[in-house]
């Protein structure tokens, strides 16, 4: 008889009370020391969600204390099918659950999911496995495979708890799962309710607050919110809040969660010492005499605005994220200097593209009459880059269609990566010079080119008409000079976070 056949046969003949003190000790000792009797007792149990929230609760207990083993007992010998065996399991674990029972459940080394690889984040290294502990991970991604072959990557900073290879619970975070056929099933409860996969890749976003989104990239999924409220069918494309009772549609944001393919480049950069490179040309820039303004957003106190901060691109980086219409950030920079040359960059990383612009920076006052040279720069509808500043005009030669310089290139192939966008004005030249990850894009020439205004301005959604940006923006830079396309070049080059 082998090991599995040994472990059934026990059981049957302990539930049938004709296990004799011998066997009930060995049974005793295969739940002790075998996992796999272990997973197939729970398998036998079919635990539902109650179940799995019970076991959550006995992970928070600070003490416990080991139940008595099994004895062996006698009473008339009666032949107990398999399927009714199965029932009398869930129902003797269900009672010692609620009794604090079931040590095997409390101490099992069966792993729900393994770290497959990771991007800074401390504590959590390749080949870690995870059980039911709670997990908080404050900086830095992590890629999960679970027992069952779903690959889960969890952004920081986040806390969750696998409550079997199933089953994740978020209480805040970003996660996306590619669910294969073998995990078909797998659940992500949230504080506002739970998804469930039916075979599918799709994203969880939970804020601090409680509040959660289903993101769906492919498939299926079915989102259903806490307190009651309808299930929803959510299929490719479409996206979900929910809410307590109820929920609603949301504008669908694939961009906005790291994917496995994403983890590789992004530990690569890391190890290769980006990061070191990227504050070495940012310490640089804090010492040049033409710097007007160079926000990473990490101070402790954060500009004014409604923004949400998420992490930057560097593990435990923060960066400011907009999503809703009225995000915004406020700074106010420059002064009432007038700026004859500048230079603007920053890394952008655009969830969704669709709106007619996406605003990266527009100063205040652009409609009063006595504010020439007020800066506007963002994505247009071409998904370009355009630079505006008021009262400046092209020549009538020129190729760029819509009144204002714009860029040549598209940056929807950079949708959801991090991407660099760079802009240098020379009103004395009458130049507008366009960047695109470091490399020079376009040139446009100005008929009448004002000096620059800054001063009070916002990042981000400027308006609630059609100036909404959907994404984060780090390591913002405003420099009172012209930068050459080789310094251009060598800052994208240091800051790259997939090097």
């Amino acid at each position: 008889m082998n090991r599995s056949n040994d472990f059934d046969a026990l059981l049957n003949r302990y539930v049938d009370g004709t296990a004799t003190e011998t066997e009930v000790s060995r049974l005793n000792e295969l739940l002790r020391t075998d996992p796999a009797a272990r997973c197939k007792y729970a398998e036998l149990m079919n635990l539902d969600s109650a179940l799995a929230d019970a076991a959550a609760n006995w992970a928070a207990e600070k003490e416990w204390t080991e139940p008595p083993p099994m004895e062996a007992k006698r009473r008339t010998p009666q032949k107990i099918a398999f399927p009714k065996l199965i029932r009398w399991l869930a129902v003797a674990v269900g009672v010692a659950a609620v009794g604090g029972g079931a040590w095997w459940w409390r101490t099992t080394p069966v792993a729900f999911a393994t770290v497959a690889s990771e991007v800074g984040a401390v504590g959590l290294s390749r080949g870690t496995t995870l059980r039911r502990e709670t997990t908080e991970l404050k900086v830095g991604s992590v890629e999960l495979i679970t027992s069952r072959g779903a690959r889960v990557v969890i952004e920081a900073p986040a806390a969750f708890q696998f409550e079997s290879e199933k089953r994740l619970r978020v209480m805040h975070g970003r996660v996306a799962a590619h669910v294969p056929p073998s995990a078909k099933g797998f659940t992500v409860v949230t504080p506002s309710g739970s998804a469930v996969d039916l075979g599918t890749d799709f994203g969880v976003d939970v804020s601090r607050r409680g509040a959660a989104e289903i993101h769906v990239f492919s498939g299926e999924v079915i989102a259903q919110s806490s307190g009651g409220g309808a299930r929803q069918n959510l299929r490719d494309g479409e996206a979900f809040a929910l809410q307590r009772g109820a929920g609603a549609p949301r504008e669908m944001r694939s961009a906005a969660f790291i994917r496995p393919e994403e983890m590789a480049e992004l530990s690569t950069g890391l190890v290769s010492g980006q990061r070191t490179r990227s504050d070495a040309a940012a310490g640089n820039l804090r010492r040049d005499p033409a710097l007007i303004a160079l926000l990473n957003f990490e101070s402790a106190e954060k500009p004014e605005g409604t923004y949400r901060t998420v992490q930057g691109r560097w593990p435990g980086s923060h960066a400011p994220e907009f999503g809703n219409v009225g995000d915004h950030m406020k700074i106010d920079v420059g002064g009432e200097h007038a700026w004859p040359q500048f230079s603007m960059a920053a890394w952008v990383r655009i969830d969704r593209l669709g709106a007619p612009y996406q605003s990266l920076y527009h100063t205040d006052g652009w409609f009063a009459g006595d504010k020439p040279g007020q800066v506007h720069w963002m994505i247009n509808q071409d998904m370009t880059m355009r630079l505006a500043l008021r009262d400046n005009t092209l020549p009538p030669d020129t190729d760029d269609r819509h009144n204002f310089p714009d860029s040549r290139t598209s940056v929807l192939p950079e949708q959801g990566r991090w991407m660099h966008l760079a802009v240098v004005y020379d009103s004395a030249a009458r130049t507008v010079r366009f960047y695109l990850n470091g490399k020079f894009d376009k040139e446009s020439r100005q008929e009448i080119a004002l000096p620059a205004r800054f001063g009070p301005a916002q990042i981000g959604n400027w308006d609630s008409h059609d100036r909404k940006l959907s994404g984060r923006v780090d390591e913002l830079l405003i420099l009172g000079r012209a930068m050459s396309d080789d310094e251009v070049r060598a800052l994208f080059e240091a800051g790259n976070p997939y090097r």
